[in-house]
């Protein structure tokens, strides 16, 4: 027995950092897509992608002016707002892994007591078990998520004045800098001579980070385990 757990230890030893690496490889070669293409190969195929990407966002403005004038749909201020979302996201979960390694949540393993909390900490309904709770770390991360989600709601209904609103507002004091800012950004590449803090480098950070969270949604599903464990394993076990 000794010796095939330990031939077991050293197999799992070598596949954790060789599914690293894989991820990382799969995340270099996804951000590459947005890396500046040489002009002798790539520009004419970026050019057409770029131009298919600007006649949608021409038509849908057309097609949908309602939305269009809110900045609904294909449109600049929807992917900015959408990459501002995923990178707060990353921060939560980062922060979320962080605080489990150090073991910050009170009771995380213990279940919700279903008559105490009812119907808002079922999870399952199992035919055997009955009603399956969430755990109270899982309730702590949910709450929080709410908190935040209420208030995206209130700088939606009632931004401050000197604000980024999350819908065109022709009324804000900040609608003619948004539409400046938005017919300099968009389509398929940036301009990546930009640097520092400006809008065109939260744009490419946005991007990535929804990238990001599509790789490692489906990075989990692959491998069977929680969002959390795979960012752990992603960072080499340095979270816990």
């Amino acid at each position: 027995c000794l010796p095939r757990a330990s031939n077991l230890l050293k197999y799992t030893s070598t596949m954790a950092p060789l599914r690293t690496l894989a991820a990382l490889t799969l995340a270099a070669t996804s951000v590459s897509a947005f890396a500046p293409a040489s002009p002798a190969v790539s520009r004419p195929t970026t050019a057409v992608a770029s131009a298919v990407f600007d006649d949608a966002v021409k038509d849908w403005a057309e097609e949908y002016p309602e939305f269009a004038k809110w900045g609904w749909g294909p449109s600049v201020q929807a992917e900015i707002w959408n990459g501002r979302h995923a990178m707060f996201g990353w921060v939560v979960m980062c922060a979320c892994a962080y605080h489990q390694g150090h073991n910050d949540f009170p009771d995380a393993d213990k279940m919700l007591d279903l008559k105490q909390w009812g119907t808002l900490a079922t999870i399952s309904d199992g035919l055997e078990k009955g009603k399956d709770t969430i755990s109270n770390e899982r309730a702590i991360i949910l709450i929080a998520n709410v908190h935040a989600f209420f208030v995206g709601i209130a700088a939606t209904v009632a931004p401050l004045p000197f604000s980024d609103t999350l819908l065109l507002d022709v009324n804000h004091p900040m609608y003619e800098w948004q539409v400046e800012r938005n017919s300099k950004l968009g389509g398929i590449m940036p301009d990546m001579k930009q640097v520092g803090i400006n809008p065109h480098a939260e744009l490419m950070n946005g991007r990535m980070a929804m990238m990001g969270l599509i790789a490692c949604v489906s990075y989990s599903f692959i491998q069977g385990q929680s969002m959390i464990d795979t960012i752990n394993e992603w960072v080499g076990g340095a979270y816990f």
